[in-house]
C-alpha cells in the first residue's frame, strides 16, 4: 500500500489522467452494452462520467492531503514543545 500511495504521490497528473482514460473506456463499454445510443451520445456522456469521477478523486486527494498535512503540522508542534 505505501508502494501505491508513493507511485501516486510522484506521479499525480499521470494518475489523474490514468484514472480520467479508465473512466471514459468504463463509460463507453457499459453504454455500449446497456442501451442503443449514437456514438456521439455515448462520447458526451463517457465524457461527463470521466469528468464526474475525475472531481471525485481530485477531492478526494484534496481531502487527504488537507489532513495529512494538518496531522504532520501536529506531531511537529508536539515535538517543539517537549524539546523546548
Amino acid at each position: 500500500m505505501d508502494s501505491i500511495q508513493s507511485w501516486v504521490s510522484e506521479h499525480k497528473l499521470t494518475s489523474v489522467g490514468t484514472v480520467w482514460a479508465s473512466a471514459i473506456g468504463a463509460s463507453l463499454a457499459y453504454t455500449r452494452a446497456r442501451s442503443p445510443l449514437k456514438t456521439s451520445l455515448r462520447l458526451i456522456h463517457a465524457r461527463m462520467h470521466a469528468q464526474a469521477l475525475t472531481l471525485a478523486v481530485l477531492s478526494g486527494a484534496a481531502i487527504y492531503h488537507y489532513y495529512e498535512k494538518g496531522a504532520g503540522e501536529k506531531s511537529e508542534n508536539a515535538s517543539q514543545i517537549n524539546l523546548g
